[in-house]
């Protein structure tokens, strides 16, 4: 059969879109195993499938490359919300998907006709380790020392609809993700795996981070992995809360705002291509 897509990206953060609310997709745990090889299918993170919804303008369901599921994704949601705009699906500026870890809303920022930036509510960030989950014996776990492996490193863990640990270091750019990365993403206290931050902090306002994706391994952007980030910089004394954070990722930067009532989070969303492979 042919399948149409749209290969969309957020801060380099690349999957294959495809709309549901007119075709099926079978096996989709197999078709983002297979589409998402570079050298062999289109490449991406992932794919993400846009459905109808009875309660929102549209669902979001996610596979990671190796075909897990996900429950939600920052830059996955924003290019969602581009997508049901600019194809008139949903031809509004204020947007609500569905996801399966909930309902969450879009403002959308239009230039030309076109949704160029979103601003995501991406409801309240959760540091109860039963709900990240992080099996320690700790109600939460802000800067706890853990062997990851045979090195010993402060963490700390966040739920932003699917589960984050946060490590702040001195130089993110020097670090060996590929070695380091599997061992955080199946270090036995995560029983159901976990995307990793590298945290550098640049100043009371500004994160660097890298990013290592349960499912996926490193990715040049991660959104809710920058809203854990945020939150974890303002617990841990690295930043404050009185405005906006900027977090630079290897694909671009986003901007992250904690207030009393949930997590906000602006960036770009790029429609790369759009296309039809044969399954």
């Amino acid at each position: 059969m042919k399948l149409k897509f749209t290969k969309m990206h957020g801060c380099g953060n690349d999957y294959i879109y495809i709309d549901c609310f007119d075709q099926v997709v079978e096996n989709p745990e197999e078709l983002s195993r297979n589409l998402s090889r570079y050298h062999f299918g289109i490449g991406g993170d992932g794919i993400i499938l846009i459905e109808p919804s009875p309660r929102a303008d549209g669902m979001m369901r996610l596979f990671n490359q190796d075909g897990s599921t996900g429950r939600m994704c920052g830059n996955g949601i924003r290019c969602v919300g581009k997508y049901l705009y600019d194809s008139g699906r949903a031809r509004k500026e204020h947007l609500v998907v569905d996801t399966p870890a909930g309902l969450r809303t879009l403002d959308v920022h239009v230039k030309n006709g076109k949704a160029t930036e979103l601003t995501v509510n991406m409801s309240q960030a959760e540091f109860a380790s039963e709900k990240v989950p992080v099996a320690l014996p700790m109600a939460e776990v802000v800067d706890e020392p853990v062997m990851i492996g045979d090195t010993e490193y402060n963490i700390t863990c966040v739920s932003m609809g699917n589960s984050h640990c946060v490590v702040f270091c001195d130089d993110v750019d020097g670090l060996d993700l590929q070695k380091i990365g599997p061992l955080f993403e199946n270090a036995p206290i995560f029983p159901d795996r976990v995307n990793t931050e590298f945290i550098q902090v640049i100043d009371r306002h500004t994160l660097k981070m890298r990013v290592w994706e349960r499912g996926s391994g490193e990715t040049w952007a991660c959104g809710t992995g920058a809203c854990a980030s945020a939150v974890a910089a303002i617990r841990c004394g690295h930043c404050d809360r009185d405005g906006e954070i900027l977090v630079h990722l290897v694909g671009g930067d986003l901007k992250i705002r904690w207030t009393e009532e949930t997590v906000w989070m602006t960036g770009p969303a790029v429609t790369v291509f759009t296309g039809e492979v044969e399954i």
